[in-house]
């Protein structure tokens, strides 16, 4: 049996161990943490929603986990408030309102992609307010096709979005303190490991 050359192509060669990245483990595990919190005590409207979704488009580089992970763990933060609160939630599930609040996490993660590579305190800030007047808009016009005490027109579109502004002063809180708490934990932590420190992950 002939030696097998040096350079020959089936040589046993010490290749490292291919190694799973960090980063994308990193940023879906923030992001199931800041979900979660929904199933603590909070101010109506005072969540995490908009903040995650700008958060996983602004770092992931692939674009269907930016919004895969915001959306699953939205799931199962859902999933977890309809153990807790039976019947009352489970009606929540799948309607209108639900898909809404879907809809806008999704179209959040695509205005996060304009925080790559650009992310700053003042971007932050502003794609966070920007991110809350989506969620105003749509859920409340969901609200008035979904609500029969709604008419279907300009006036009962008009009526929803007047008895949403109570609770938009918490979507706006909401969405800056988490947006804070993830953009800013992230930064430190990105300090610390150098393997989070590429634009995205």
């Amino acid at each position: 049996m002939l030696p097998v050359p040096q350079n020959d192509s089936r040589a046993p060669m010490n290749r490292p161990a291919a190694t799973l990245s960090p980063g994308p483990l990193v940023l879906a595990g923030m992001i199931l943490v800041a979900a979660l919190t929904r199933v603590l005590p909070h101010p109506p409207n005072f969540s995490p929603v908009e903040a995650i979704a700008l958060f996983g488009g602004a770092y992931f580089a692939s674009r269907r986990w930016a919004a895969m992970v915001p959306l699953l763990a939205m799931l199962v933060s859902d999933v977890a408030l309809g153990a807790m609160h039976g019947g009352g939630y489970a009606s929540y599930l799948g309607g209108a309102s639900f898909w809404s609040v879907y809809a806008c996490t999704a179209l959040s993660v695509v205005l996060g992609f304009g925080l790559r590579g650009r992310v700053s305190g003042a971007r932050v800030l502003g794609y966070a307010l920007a991110g809350s007047v989506i969620f105003f808009l749509v859920t409340n016009a969901a609200a008035c096709f979904s609500n029969p005490i709604y008419p279907r027109n300009a006036q009962g579109i008009a009526a929803a979005y007047i008895a949403g502004i109570p609770f938009f002063r918490w979507t706006v809180l909401g969405t800056l303190f988490y947006s804070a708490a993830l953009f800013g934990g992230f930064a430190l932590l990105r300090r610390q490991v150098p393997a989070l420190r590429a634009q995205t992950i």
